[in-house]
């Protein structure tokens, strides 16, 4: 099985040398330019794991992408969704301490809402299908932590339901592996981020960067939904 994965082609002027998937010889190196998706879901963006000494390696990087997409999403009229873990009591993303508010501003309305939920996927027991399906989404983006976890998950749940998924690589990210004896060292968190998307199989559309994802607006306005929980934005 195969991942279809669209790369950065962009290449030195001077010595023509391929960059990226193309030095490794990925065969969709080079493909053409990704098609606008009309939503954009923020995976758990929340204080715990992206700022302090706790924060996922690199994660300075990964929440300027997602400030990047944010900003061209809202101003494209797509449809955004914070998805908000509610950790278990006593976990750094128990529900109203500092580390589970969301790390990005919110701008709640009928084109920006928050959903909380309490596992991994971010469609089971939330309105999240039904927001999507209501504003007419057929294509969205993810971005968030963590990539084996919450992010992949809610991809290929998306996936099941017959939506395109664009998942920028440079959008995502998670923490080392910790070595475990007899079965290996410590895996970078990178290299585990990059298994995570290469274990979507061949339909979720892998790009090296957030910079060419492009957002077009939905073809309908999402109703307000009670499950929604607008009201759980940081400051309240």
């Amino acid at each position: 099985m195969t991942t279809t994965t669209v790369t950065d082609t962009d290449t030195d002027a001077d010595t023509g040398a391929r960059t990226g998937a193309e030095a490794s010889g990925d065969p969709a190196a080079g493909a053409e330019a990704v098609a606008a998706v009309e939503a954009l879901l923020l995976v758990d963006l929340q204080q715990a794991f992206v700022v302090g000494d706790e924060a996922v390696p690199d994660a300075a990087r990964m929440l300027g992408r997602g400030r990047e997409l944010l900003a061209r999403a809202r101003a494209a009229g797509a449809l955004v969704v914070h998805l908000q873990n509610d950790g278990a009591p006593g976990t750094v993303d128990e529900p109203h301490t500092p580390g589970w508010e969301l790390h990005l501003p919110v701008e709640p309305g009928p084109r920006e809402v928050v959903v909380r939920k309490t596992v991994d996927d971010g469609f089971d027991g939330t309105p999240l299908g039904t927001l999507l399906a209501e504003a007419g989404v057929g294509a969205l983006a993810v971005c968030g932590v963590l990539s084996e976890m919450c992010v992949a998950a809610t991809a290929r749940t998306a996936l099941d339901r017959g939506l395109r998924v664009v998942l920028p690589h440079d959008a995502h990210a998670t923490y080392d592996i910790p070595a475990a004896p007899g079965i290996s060292g410590v895996v970078p968190a990178a290299m585990s981020s990059r298994a995570a998307e290469w274990a979507l199989g061949d339909e979720v559309e892998i790009i090296a960067r957030a910079a060419d994802v492009t957002f077009a607006c939905a073809t309908s306005h999402p109703d307000s939904h009670p499950d929604s929980h607008p009201d759980s934005h940081p400051g309240r």
